[in-house]
């Protein structure tokens, strides 16, 4: 499904990816683990289109979505199209705070439903639809009781359950998940794995960014560490976790034990 090849990303004179390639199949999870500052998240906000590749091809069922090598503009409509393929999870929820729990898994489907040209005499039964899908949603999650919520009203497991909603809400192709527990306690980091978790077993294509190991060794199909912004190992979670090859892979693996 997901193609990444040879990307490349600098902030002025730092280069923070280099050359990275990878892919994934449709119905699999991949996990992206290493230290602070290794070029995860930069990575996932590239393939979401929030920062622009210096160079490297993505591609998504065999269309390329970014090509470096091609300057050409393209409108905010069109990468707003391509965006249309990943769904994006934020370590810090992003919920937008006016809105209800309900409203803001709404919200996306909503302003681009705008853009249809029947949406104007069907717009009540559209509302309806999209309406009717961010319940199920959220449901899903397991918040039937709180979908007239604000973000203000929710914990922080309720709150990254809305957006993972909300991320669904457009049926991506592919679903990131960036760091999704990082802000949370231990328990509500485990409402927040379940239902991750559960996606896996739904055979949703995933990349996750995570430092919870054992949660990757056991949710993911294929692990790639990073490091100073390459990719230094990948392999399966048995190959990576318990026949580690690289030197740095080990290292990291364990510092993580040690402080865990």
């Amino acid at each position: 499904m997901l193609e990444v090849q040879n990307i490349e990303k600098s902030f002025g004179p730092t280069k923070v990816l280099q050359d990275i390639s990878f892919s994934l199949e449709r119905g699999k999870a991949l996990a992206i683990i290493g230290s602070s500052g290794s070029g995860k998240t930069t990575l996932l906000r590239c393939l979401n289109f929030l920062e622009t590749p210096n160079a490297g091809r993505i591609l998504v069922n065999g269309e390329t979505l970014f090509d470096a090598a091609d300057r050409a503009a393209k409108s905010d409509a069109e990468i707003r199209r391509r965006r249309l393929h990943f769904g994006m999870v934020f370590q810090s929820f992003n919920l937008f705070p006016q809105y209800t729990a309900l409203e803001n898994v709404m919200l996306a489907s909503l302003m681009l439903a705008k853009e249809r040209p029947d949406y104007k005499q069907n717009r009540h039964a559209i509302h309806e639809e999209i309406e009717n899908h961010a319940i199920e949603l959220l449901a899903q999650m397991s918040l039937e009781g709180r979908m007239s919520h604000y973000p203000h009203q929710l914990s922080g497991g309720q709150q990254q359950r809305v957006a993972i909603a909300r991320a669904l809400a457009l049926q991506p192709d592919i679903l990131c998940f960036d760091e999704p527990t990082s802000a949370l306690d231990p328990e509500l980091t485990g409402e927040v794995l379940r239902v991750i978790r559960s996606l896996a077993d739904q055979h949703t294509t995933m990349i996750i960014v995570t430092h919870e190991m054992a949660f990757a060794r056991d949710v993911a199909d294929h692990v790639l560490f990073m490091d100073a912004g390459v990719i230094v190992e990948e392999g399966t979670p048995s190959e990576l976790f318990e026949n580690t090859q690289n030197e740095r892979t080990r290292a990291f693996l364990s510092r993580f034990s040690q402080n865990n």
